[in-house]
């Protein structure tokens, strides 16, 4: 049985929700339907929201972003269509790093001991160089280190060392990544 008493309210104030209602709107009329070659229109919808966006900056229409205020994208890097920036938490993705398609990038977790399961947010470095393949999933809290290779459907749950392909479940270094 659980005691009521220890549940918790709401994660978020009602400054946030409101913020997450408008931006929601702005998504579907602005930016999810807006032409796959207007990136620099994508990136100012986000600037707005107060995410901070770097130069040549491509982030796909198709790309699901829960809070726009907790990203940062450094010059030159891409979200392809269909990822998932859950960012209740800070997302950092540094130059040139491209994240696929189908990526999830998530941020929160509940702590599960409670018995109120409060959330937990993490933030997620992913560094300079960095290839994170189709529909992998990055855990909270999870920094991948530049040039890391990540690979398709991997599951991320520790950090990623710097210039290694990794890849699996749960992932794992394999070989050194070597630029020819």
């Amino acid at each position: 049985m659980v005691n009521q008493d220890t549940l918790t309210g709401p994660s978020f104030s009602i400054n946030n929700r409101i913020a997450r209602v408008i931006w929601s709107l702005v998504y579907l009329l602005f930016f999810r339907y807006s032409p796959k070659s207007l990136h620099g229109w994508r990136s100012f919808i986000l600037r707005c929201f107060g995410a901070k966006i770097g130069n040549g900056v491509h982030v796909y229409p198709g790309v699901r972003i829960w809070a726009p205020w907790n990203l940062e994208l450094h010059d030159e890097c891409g979200v392809g269509s269909g990822a998932i920036l859950y960012s209740q938490g800070k997302i950092t993705i540094g130059q040139r790093a491209v994240i696929s398609q189908g990526v999830n990038i998530c941020t929160g977790t509940h702590d599960y001991t409670d018995a109120g399961m409060p959330l937990v947010t993490k933030p997620i470095y992913i560094g300079a160089n960095v290839w994170v393949a189709a529909e992998a999933f990055i855990h909270p809290g999870v920094t991948i280190a530049n040039g890391c290779v990540i690979g398709a459907r991997s599951v991320v749950v520790n950090d990623m060392p710097e210039w290694m392909v990794c890849s699996g479940h749960p992932c794992k270094p394999l070989k050194a990544r070597v630029i020819n």
